[in-house]
């Protein structure tokens, strides 16, 4: 039940929905189009990225090419209402849509939320849906009950449309590992594929490398593998889960850098291959709103990572010692 293909990047864009900033149109479709000719055919959206900013621009770009070569995600979870409210400052998203968010996890609100972005990404079908952040970082201590409601609604909505030939897969994509491991323990419904945003990275992977990844390759359940560079701070930004990084964050990825800089490589070379040499991991997608970006995913992924840069960072116990690494043959 898997289209992405093993080993490769995807787009993710959270960024075309104007996180951080306001995004020009034409960066955004040049964005899209750039992926494309690096040979990128696997596309992440959401509705939550700019009220249905992303899927709309994303499905803009996308209509210049063959549908049948690209796989498309997009989530479930949250859908839109056409009242507006202005959003807040200093959210995610504030340079987004104004639409009303709703965040809903039950089996009607499944139905309405691919209604809708079937319409914005002006497409007839998806390949993969998701169900959005039901975890403890978007719902506190309410995580628990909001993940029932999903198992009880959008797991079986979504395993139903499944099993009809609606959608190709289905998973959930979070931000923590918890909601993948339970959801895995599930009898009645079962993934295809689960999105794990900034939890197998260089800078934090020790909790999914010991519960989770076992799990996943004993249950035949693939990761992709989103926020690589963890928001942008292994890629030389400045955020760290979607707002300004630690001191001790920073200094941490200092001391990758310095290690990188002593071998030659960069810390996104790092990174991406880290992050891909799991044999749990199907894909990554990192993000990216500017097209140069792109030719930097790729030509990271196609250095040549020395092996004596892996042994340096498990010797400095800035990596697990059990973690995969990805030496090249």
């Amino acid at each position: 039940m898997n289209r992405i293909q093993k080993g490769k990047l995807g787009l993710g864009t959270a960024p075309l929905g104007n996180m951080f900033r306001n995004i020009p149109e034409e960066e955004a479709a040049d964005t899209v189009d750039a992926a494309w000719e690096h040979g990128i055919r696997y596309f992440d959206t959401a509705p939550f990225y700019g009220a249905g900013l992303s899927e709309i621009r994303l499905g803009r770009a996308l209509s210049n090419y063959d549908r049948d070569d690209y796989v498309l995600s997009t989530k479930v979870g949250r859908y839109m209402l056409d009242e507006e409210e202005e959003p807040a400052k200093g959210e995610l998203f504030e340079h987004g849509r104004n639409n009303k968010v709703v965040t809903d996890y039950s089996a009607d609100a499944v139905l309405r939320s691919i209604e809708q972005s079937l319409e914005r990404l002006n497409t007839d079908r998806l390949d993969v849906v998701y169900v959005h952040d039901v975890a403890q970082d978007f719902h506190g201590d309410e995580w628990l009950s909001q993940l029932e409601i999903a198992r009880t609604g959008a797991f079986r909505e979504l395993s139903r449309l499944r099993d009809e030939g609606v959608i190709h897969s289905w998973g959930i994509g979070v931000n923590r590992v918890e909601p993948i491991e339970i959801t895995l323990d599930l009898e009645e419904t079962k993934p295809d594929l689960c999105l794990l945003a900034g939890r197998y990275t260089l800078l934090d992977h020790e909790h999914a490398l010991q519960r989770l990844m076992p799990k996943a390759i004993k249950q035949n359940v693939k990761i992709v593998a989103g926020g690589p560079y963890n928001s942008g701070v292994l890629a030389g930004g400045s955020h760290f889960e979607y707002q300004e990084a630690s001191q001790e964050t920073l200094e941490k990825v200092e001391k990758i850098k310095n290690i990188a800089d002593r071998h030659g490589i960069s810390v996104k070379a790092a990174a991406l291959q880290f992050t891909l040499a799991h044999p749990a991991v199907t894909a990554a997608i990192p993000g990216a709103s500017r097209p140069e970006r792109i030719k930097e995913d790729q030509d990271a992924l196609n250095t040549e990572v020395p092996a004596a840069f892996w042994q340096e960072m498990r010797e400095r116990k800035v990596i697990a010692p059990d973690a995969p690494l990805p030496f090249k043959k």
